[in-house]
């Protein structure tokens, strides 16, 4: 293969180029603490004093409600889903883990993005951009897993006015160190009863725990509880949207702009631990498979993404890369671990932390068994409809 390590394929526009590049070179900075932040996720010195994560957190946020100008180069990372995914794919070649440490409005803000009025939005935005805080998004609970719409956490009323908040969420990144998110509910028993509300921390009622993670440790993953949480009627996000467009229709857009991103930070972690292979092993050709895998998994994944663009209420497009990618990068760790000689995980701590990485995609919004129910219907061949036996007299 000719192409350079991190070089974006030539077929991209010049933006998306530059925004590749620049993205490349705030990859270093996240590979600089990508250690730190794996031993203690929860020690926000290293995070707050990243201007690189500074950036990113910056970047992620809408035009109308960043505190400060970015680089030229980074303006489009907001304009497409391809934007995103190219950027994704470069700095999860730094590090995955510190990427996910960022204090971004993440899913969050593609939910309130959604589903939220004006006065909503402004209100979330503004918080971000003045205190910096971690954001969080509570859907999956300890006995549902991914299936929302058996949710048992319950937005009911309150005699003195709003609404009450009670139940669980479990797998929330920034559980413990989030101050405002977004939380799913159910305000009674069929679908079109899913409702998010829009929550800060301290609350009463509210707690949140850690959970000890082998991957992507940055994302601090940890399992909410709520009795009794007071919420306000201005906090409940869809009220001025039709019945069907107030619930999982908000999560499914938040969702198509996720998934495609995790994919890209696969397969930007697969990138990473192939060129941690060149590097150790100079001179070797047995990478050209998996290089040419690779490639042509970007290539896939630049095609999706800009599926996804021109028809965002599509799942099928960010399900199809998550898929794929998220399977690809776990291979790629395998295959890493078998092209090193004995004891190279040992020696080289940040590619063992890779191998750990990798397996944590699978479980990041959506695992494969509910992707590939997504696609179910688009690969199942169709049956004839059943006819009964023809009986004599009918």
């Amino acid at each position: 293969m000719n192409e350079l390590p991190g070089e974006p394929p030539h077929a991209l526009p010049h933006a998306l180029r530059r925004l590749a590049e620049g993205s490349r070179e705030l990859a270093a900075e996240l590979r600089d603490i990508a250690l730190a932040v794996d031993a203690d996720p929860h020690d926000s010195a290293p995070l707050r004093a990243s201007s690189a994560l500074e950036l990113l957190r910056v970047v992620g946020t809408p035009r109308p409600f960043r505190a400060h100008a970015v680089p030229a180069w980074a303006e489009p990372y907001v304009d497409s889903r391809l934007a995103r995914v190219v950027a994704n794919v470069e700095l999860a070649r730094g590090d995955a883990g510190a990427l996910n440490a960022c204090a971004a409005p993440s899913l969050a803000g593609f939910t309130v993005d959604a589903l939220g009025d004006s006065d909503q939005q402004k209100a979330f935005y503004e918080e971000l951009a003045n205190e910096r805080p971690w954001t969080f998004f509570g859907m999956t609970e300890r006995d549902h897993g991914s299936d929302a719409t058996a949710m048992r956490t319950r937005l009911d009323p309150d005699p003195s006015g709003g609404f009450l908040l009670h139940g669980a969420k479990r797998y929330v990144a920034n559980a413990a160190r989030g101050t405002i998110g977004v939380v799913w509910a159910r305000t009674g028993p069929t679908p079109l009863s899913l409702r998010a509300v829009v929550l800060r921390r301290p609350a009463p009622g509210f707690t949140g725990a850690p959970l000890e993670t082998l991957g992507l440790r940055g994302a601090c993953l940890g399992e909410m509880a709520f009795d009794g949480v007071p919420v306000p009627p201005e906090s409940v996000l869809g009220r001025h949207l039709p019945a069907s467009r107030r619930g999982l229709w908000g999560a499914n857009r938040a969702f198509g702009v996720v998934r495609l991103q995790i994919a890209a930070q696969a397969l930007g972690s697969a990138f990473a631990l192939r060129d941690a292979v060149r590097a150790l092993r100079p001179g070797w050709a047995g990478h050209a498979p998996m290089s040419a895998r690779l490639a042509a998994a970007r290539a896939l994944l630049y095609d999706l993404a800009a599926e996804s663009d021109a028809r965002p209420d599509d799942r099928r497009p960010p399900s199809l890369a998550k898929l794929h990618t998220a399977a690809l990068a776990v291979e790629v760790g395998r295959w890493a671990e078998a092209a090193l000689p004995p004891g190279s995980l040992v020696e080289h701590p940040l590619l063992e932390k890779w191998c750990r990485d990798v397996g944590a995609f699978e479980f990041m919004d959506g695992t494969s068994n509910i992707l590939r129910l997504t696609l179910a219907p688009e690969t199942t061949p169709r049956r004839a409809p059943h006819r009964a036996p023809h009986q004599e007299g009918s």
